[in-house]
């Protein structure tokens, strides 16, 4: 996966937003305000960080040693660094973007979630 395809499959999501709040090599996506997925345009070959639940980031780590590593400048508890351009099945990739995503919108007061319900 490159790096547009990355970017326009996260805008596709409802209620998310792009941004540089960092600097301006550090794309970073928010779901009603919180971010679920950012990454640092410098790096080739790209690579992001993705929320994930923990037992699941250390299987994810321990099958795709050195393309799932913890998460860079994250917390390694909840967050994954994920190589795009790497041997990671496209549906996979598909999927970990959307359980950052899940797990944040989840996370969200229900007042927030039903503002996110009615876009």
């Amino acid at each position: 996966m490159d790096i547009e395809t990355f970017r326009n499959y996260c805008l596709a999501k409802k209620g998310v937003t792009e941004s540089f709040p960092f600097d301006q090599q550090t794309l970073v996506f928010k779901v009603m305000g919180k971010m679920f997925a950012l990454t640092g345009l410098e790096h080739i070959p790209a690579r992001v960080n993705l929320k994930c639940d923990p037992d699941r980031s250390v299987e994810l780590r321990s099958e795709y040693d050195g393309m799932i590593l913890p998460g860079y400048h994250m917390s390694k508890l909840h967050w994954n660094t994920v190589v795009l351009e790497g041997n990671i099945p496209l549906p996979l990739l598909y999927e970990l973007i959307d359980h950052s995503y899940d797990l944040v919108v989840d996370s969200l007061p229900k007042n927030v979630k039903d503002m996110l319900n009615q876009l």
